[in-house]
């Protein structure tokens, strides 16, 4: 019996494409979700899992879909291997019933992670030359030196609460305490 999974990442992610691709493939049941590869806890998956038998195949529309790392798909492949259950990726062209998917199994799965790497190191090098011409990432400040003027006088008042400033300055009261303490 072949077994589908399929995964998107975002609400806004569409699972037609793969789930098109299952039942082209001959899946008969086919388990979703809609999570973050990053994510340790997939329902689909693990509804899925819990239904393969020996002698069944788990199919993915492509290897990122399935594992959340190479170390974590090929635990789930080896997993898979010992329980008598096989595993094909669409994409990639991969079916563990065979010694040649197995090695090209392992080659693809080699690759993806030195592609992930890659790009890793790719990103860390722009922010660190990002950084040395004076940029700085991240999520801009809520209060900057003209708002906690601003609140400052407005905290001298006593008849200003702590809750109508910040309704007025539009941060929370917390952003407001936070940004009243560090300057």
């Amino acid at each position: 019996m072949q077994i589908g999974y399929a995964r998107v990442s975002t609400e806004d992610q569409k699972l037609d494409l793969q789930l098109d691709a299952l039942k082209k493939a001959g899946c008969d049941q086919v388990f979703k979700d809609i999570a973050s590869g990053a994510q340790q806890d997939r329902e689909g998956l693990d509804h899925a899992t819990k239904y393969l038998r020996p002698g069944d195949t788990l199919v993915v529309w492509k290897l990122d879909r399935l594992g959340r790392s190479l170390k974590h798909l090929i635990e789930v492949v080896n997993d898979f291997t010992k329980k008598g259950i096989y595993f094909r990726s669409l994409q990639e062209n991969i079916d563990s019933s065979s010694s040649g998917g197995k090695l090209t199994f392992h080659l693809f799965g080699a690759l993806a992670e030195f592609e992930r790497d890659i790009i890793r190191e790719r990103t860390m090098a722009g922010l660190q030359a990002a950084r040395a011409r004076g940029r700085v990432g991240g999520r801009p400040k809520a209060m900057d030196d003209r708002k906690i003027q601003l609140a400052r006088q407005l905290m001298s008042n006593p008849a200003n609460s702590a809750s109508e400033v910040s309704k007025t300055l539009g941060v929370s009261r917390a952003t407001l305490y936070r940004s009243l303490k560090t300057k």
